[in-house]
């Protein structure tokens, strides 16, 4: 699905200049964006998902009231490269100070970037996010004191998808996904063991087939509303007992063969960050668990390890992990890749977990803060790993930060998208698109 982009034109004053370089614009963005028909500013605005000046002229210190009036994404595309003319800064820097926000990206990159972003937007409106949880935060939960903190599972949350966005969380049972994923004869499971490639670097016997069986019954659900489900999710750890298996192979296999995105324990919120990552920004990505160095023993105790990592400056410095290993990564992201068994002692014996790696180097961490309003971003540095034997952290992370105990002061949450690469720039372009604010830390 393109985006879907208004031209608007000055009326008085387009020239011919506007036609020939709306043709430009649209070879610049024909594999991103879809266009109407010009219209004139002031006009009523069909449903779109921007408007775009191809053309800037003088007319707009005049029309300030009519350029307030829109309500969508302002894009300004006016030179011949796909970006903003630079005699046009005068002109965009007047309608900010008068409170009217501009998308001027630098360069054609960027602004396909945007066109993706506002993709996604509509998508958003009519497609879902499927979660698989009975009651996620209730007693009987394996961690149900924890995980009756998180705010993605409230019922609040789920309203504020639909409100901000149109999106919705639709949830179905863990509980019967389970009994389905059990119910397979390991005959099948064995057959479509043997179409995936890297069947090798993965445990073998029960646990295998499990996850294989668990991939199934995903995918099943998958392919009957394909073109529909954003991203999937399940609450994976706190109602383990729902299920032999962790769903940790089947959403590397989804992504490698959908590209559908998951979200681990279901966290709504991650999957909405990593949506961008994965269909605006397009950069590997995977959610994990930060445990700052400056934390000490209330960080060391959670993942059962003696001590951090000897670095320089360990108050900026995290570490990484997430069920025991780095996060769940996918295999096309990895430089080290393999299906191992659990670490947790919450999940079944039976379950499975990714042992990965993601190449050293800039990365970003990011996620939505609860009301959709903000979003947090800390561009920080993948230094390296570390092993622990015996322990929930049987290899994470080490993440250099530029202040970690701002950090501590300013982080959201336990769970962080992680992107390659750094992606201020990025996000605060798309911070119009997805109406939000940037919290940089």
């Amino acid at each position: 699905m393109n985006a879907l982009l208004a031209p608007l034109y000055f009326d008085p004053g387009k020239d011919d200049e506007f036609g020939v370089h709306l043709d430009i614009v649209h070879k610049l963005l024909a594999d991103v964006a879809d266009f109407i028909e010009p219209l004139a500013l002031g006009e009523p605005l069909p449903d779109v998902d921007a408007v775009i000046f191809p053309q800037m002229l003088g007319e707009a210190y005049s029309l300030v009231d009519e350029l307030k009036a829109i309500d969508i994404p302002i894009m300004v595309i006016t030179s011949d490269f796909g970006t903003v003319n630079m005699w046009d800064w005068e002109i965009v820097n007047f309608l900010k100070l008068n409170g009217i926000n501009t998308i001027c990206p630098p360069n054609l990159e960027d602004t396909k970037l945007v066109c993706r972003g506002l993709s996604l937007r509509r998508q958003m409106k009519s497609w879902k996010m499927l979660v698989y949880q009975d009651d996620p935060a209730g007693p009987t939960g394996e961690q149900s004191w924890i995980f009756k903190r998180f705010y993605w599972l409230e019922d609040t949350a789920v309203k504020r998808f639909m409100e901000k966005y149109g999106l919705k969380v639709e949830e179905r049972s863990f509980r019967e996904l389970g009994k389905r994923a059990a119910a397979i004869p390991d005959a099948e499971a064995e057959r479509v063991a043997d179409t995936w490639p890297s069947r090798g670097k993965s445990i073998q016997g029960r646990p295998l087939l499990s996850a294989v069986k668990l991939y199934m019954e995903l995918n099943k659900d998958y392919q009957a509303e394909k073109g529909f489900i954003l991203s999937m999710g399940v609450n994976c750890l706190n109602e383990s007992h729902s299920c032999d298996t962790t769903p940790c192979l089947a959403w590397n296999l989804l992504y490698e063969r959908e590209n559908l995105v998951w979200g681990c324990e279901g966290d709504t919120m991650v999957m909405l960050t990593e949506l961008l990552a994965d269909k605006v920004i397009q950069a590997p990505f995977f959610m994990t668990n930060v445990y700052p160095f400056i934390m000490g023993k209330a960080a060391l105790t959670h993942e059962r390890i003696p001590y951090f990592p000897d670095v320089e400056e360990p108050d900026n410095h995290i570490l990484a992990a997430h069920c025991g290993r780095f996060g769940l990564l996918p295999e096309k992201f990895s430089t080290r890749w393999r299906l191992t068994e659990r670490i947790l002692a919450m999940v079944d014996e039976n379950a499975v977990m990714i042992d990965a790696e993601l190449p050293t180097g800039p990365i970003t961490l990011v996620k939505f803060l609860p009301y959709l309003n903000k979003v947090s971003l800390c561009e920080a540095e993948l230094t390296g790993y570390v092993q622990y034997e015996d322990s929930d952290c049987l290899n994470g992370g080490i993440i250099r930060v530029k202040d970690g105990r701002k950090l501590v002061d300013e982080v959201v949450s336990h769970h962080y998208v992680i992107i390659s690469g750094h992606h201020r720039p990025a996000f605060d372009m798309l911070a119009e698109v997805f109406d939000y604010e940037l919290e940089v830390i």
